[in-house]
């Protein structure tokens, strides 16, 4: 039985790369950071499986910024492979902590590499969570593995120098160490915070009249958007390849973050318009597909609720905003990855195409509202 070790299991990737670990047999170790509050949400429904927790499942407390944990956790484990998936991952938030996200997402890596070199784990593969965010101002369209990279935050700058110090590992010390360079990947389980999630929760709430409106920030950002567990089969992909190299993980496809707006009221029978500019710009109902909304949002489900679509809204409310606190000090305008070498060398390739994941993401969150009530 192969082990495995996950940083940030809880998180949306590490939940997915749990399951799928698990699927193919593996022992998985996880860590966790000590909260007052509980921060296993997404991995509840494996912690409470008692033929899986302590038995397949291993969760150990760790921080990326303690080096003598570290050393310690791959002392006791010695795992056979390793899934650096925790770091500060808000783009945004990172302008506010520079100094902490450089020492988790940057020099967080470099404390792993080294307890592995001192541990002596000769046959260990490490894998990386590399982000689309490196090439920042990009400088060529789509970008590929070969593409300079421009970050345009001390996440992505953080990134960089993870991305760098596993590639000078590998080749000073011969470890079998990957960058996975994975594009936007999204799901019912990505973070409320997060643009995406936070549109599909807003709608949901927005639709049965619980929330009023929705506050963006730049709305012409362009994203490469796929689905995180096949990203996350990806990762392991990554790990069973004969050599250790570097890929890029995405779609090839990019839409603007209006564009996931638009289709996201739009599957709950809200249609939008748009008026202004800059911080000026508004999203309007333009017009309400009652048919359509009633057939998705009225329904019974197992918990025997029923939801019904807000009597309040009608065409011509006001229901997106724009808050200039929500823009970057430097944005990134456009990423569009070429996975081309995955899906040739890997034989991966992103399955769920972008309307199928609006879909399914707005569906979980009208879900989430119906059981809730909020």
């Amino acid at each position: 039985m192969k082990k495995a070790l996950i940083t940030g299991i809880t998180g949306q990737d590490g939940s997915y790369l749990t399951e799928i670990l698990l699927e193919k047999g593996y022992e998985v170790h996880g860590i966790i950071r000590r909260s007052s509050s509980f921060n296993t949400g997404r991995i509840d429904h494996l912690y409470a499986d008692k033929g899986i927790l302590n038995k397949k499942m291993f969760l150990h407390y760790g921080d990326l910024v303690d080096t003598s944990n570290l050393n310690r956790l791959l002392e006791k484990i010695e795992p056979d492979e390793i899934y650096n998936l925790a770091a500060q991952s808000h783009v945004k938030v990172s302008f506010e902590l520079p100094d902490y996200t450089g020492q988790v997402d940057g020099l967080g890596t470099l404390r792993f590499l080294d307890a592995i070199r001192e541990v002596g784990l000769k046959k260990v593969k490490f894998y990386q969570a590399s982000t689309s965010e490196l090439y920042g101002k990009v400088q060529e369209v789509p970008q590929t593995e070969k593409t300079p990279f421009y970050p345009r935050s001390p996440y992505g700058v953080a990134k960089l120098y993870g991305y760098w110090i596993i590639v000078n590992y590998r080749e000073a010390y011969d470890l079998f160490a990957c960058n996975g360079i994975l594009f936007n990947h999204e799901s019912p389980r990505r973070g409320e915070t997060f643009v995406t999630r936070k549109i599909t929760r807003a709608a949901s709430r927005i639709a049965t009249g619980v929330q009023k409106t929705l506050a963006l920030g730049n709305m012409d950002a362009k994203r490469d958007w796929g689905f995180a567990p096949e990203y996350c089969e990806g990762m392991w992909k990554i790990l069973q390849h004969e050599k250790a190299e570097d890929f890029v993980l995405a779609t090839g496809e990019t839409h603007t973050i209006r564009e996931f707006a638009e289709f996201t009221f739009k599957e709950i029978g809200i249609n939008l318009e748009w008026t202004g500019k800059d911080e000026n710009e508004k999203g309007i109902i333009k017009s309400i597909d009652f048919e359509r909304a009633k057939k998705l949002i009225k329904y019974n489900s197992s918990f025997g609720y029923r939801l019904d679509f807000s009597k309040e809204l009608k065409e011509g409310d006001t229901i997106i905003n724009i808050d200039p606190n929500y823009y970057r000090p430097t944005e990134v305008e456009m990423l569009i990855g070429n996975p081309a070498k995955a899906e040739k060398v890997l034989n991966w390739k992103a399955q769920t195409k972008f309307k199928n994941l609006v879909k399914l993401m707005i569906k979980a969150d009208l879900e989430k509202v119906l059981i809730r009530g909020f």
